[in-house]
């Protein structure tokens, strides 16, 4: 029998290798000569770096580039020298994670750090990069990134501005006559799974602007300012990125690059998938396993299950989810298209209990599973 094991990480037990691993243990207990495919996933969330890293066969890189608040700091991403391939997240360069509670103030950060992530490695050679936008500390609409990767951000007096949030309000023209030219021939792939507008209730500002630091007022002047930069753009560049679903993701990244870098807005589910060759993994397989520490109603809005399943049901292949734990309902169940769920939690425990013995109770949930298929 063909296995294909396909997990997103137990997060704070199991990592998606180790889960891999544990399931091949269960299964070979039973069917010896079983041909298992290990193709461990992720969300674009927490530990995506590390996947990522698997399949593009990439090196970490680390770069001096300036922080939220334009302090140097080192920076890491990866890259493949291979594959040209960069995999890119942010929150290295532009994230909350790199700030003290205090310093939050979206008013005033950047994500300048990210575009010089980016220069890096165009000047490395990349041909693709892959950008993950979540965790960041900025609502600049992107316009730190492209900064510095050349782009110039005037006001009315034809004079430069800092690349912040603040000043999202004052621009009034964009001079891209010294952008990096090899952006042109860079594909960028933006993983990106909320669909925020750009500007209004529902964007940046208002949703995101309050857990970067910014003031009742303050957001109601940074969703003024994103309107503006949004207008400039239309004008500048006949985009209306309030039409572009996930625009608002990180502080207006969405929308910025999808016009300073031509990149294009995708799930990053899809996008681990695409890297692993999952699609073509799966062929001839009877039965793909996967898993995640909690399954749950919010499993199908872009979780790793999700994809899985999706990519299953294109080619009629049932799917075992095996989790830490579950709390869903059989016609839930049915409604996601999994054939075999189950929690791997054996007898009465805590949850560090669990979570410690979380590799032994998965080889067992895996051999009880291969023992009903035998």
């Amino acid at each position: 029998m063909k296995f294909v094991i396909a997990p997103d990480k137990f997060k704070g037990s199991l990592t998606g290798f180790e889960f891999c691993d544990a399931v091949e243990e269960g299964i070979k207990m039973v069917f010896k000569d079983a041909e298992i495919i290990k193709r461990p996933l992720a969300d674009g969330g927490d530990g995506t770096m590390e996947i990522a890293k698997y399949y593009i066969k990439g090196e970490t890189i680390i770069v001096t580039v300036n922080d939220p608040l334009f302090r140097p700091i080192n920076a890491s991403y990866l890259y493949s020298d291979e594959t040209k391939i960069a995999y890119i997240e942010m929150a290295e360069a532009s994230g909350l994670k790199l700030l003290n509670v205090d310093e939050f103030n979206c008013m005033v950060t950047t994500t300048s750090g990210t575009g010089e992530l980016i220069y890096d490695a165009i000047e490395k050679g990349a041909t693709e990069i892959i950008l993950g936008i979540g965790g960041s500390a900025t609502n600049d609409g992107g316009m730190g990134m492209a900064n510095a990767l050349g782009y110039r951000f005037l006001d009315d007096n034809g004079q430069e501005l800092s690349p912040i949030g603040k000043n999202l309000s004052k621009v009034k023209s964009i001079d891209d006559s010294n952008k990096n030219n090899r952006l042109d021939s860079v594909r960028v792939k933006v993983a990106c799974d909320v669909t925020n507008p750009f500007y209004g209730l529902q964007g940046a500002a208002y949703i995101y602007g309050a857990q970067k630091g910014a003031s009742e007022n303050e957001i109601i002047y940074l969703n003024q300012g994103l309107c503006n930069f949004a207008e400039i753009i239309k004008n500048r560049y006949k985009i209306d990125l309030q039409k572009v679903s996930g625009a608002g993701a990180a502080g207006g990244v969405g929308g910025g690059a999808l016009v300073f870098l031509n990149g294009e807005l995708i799930s990053g589910n899809n996008l681990i998938k695409e890297l692993a060759d999952f699609d073509n993994a799966i062929k001839g397989a009877d039965w793909i396993i996967t898993g995640e520490g909690q399954l749950d109603e919010q499993t199908l809005s872009g979780k790793t299950i999700d994809g899985v399943v999706t990519s299953a049901a294109s080619k009629n292949i049932p799917v075992a989810a095996l989790c830490g734990s579950v709390s869903i309902s059989v016609a839930q169940q049915e409604k996601f298209g999994l054939a075999y769920v189950s929690s791997i939690v054996r007898g009465i425990s805590t949850l560090k209990e669990a979570m410690e013995n979380s590799r032994e109770n998965l080889v067992n949930a895996s051999y009880n599973f291969a023992s009903l298929l035998k």
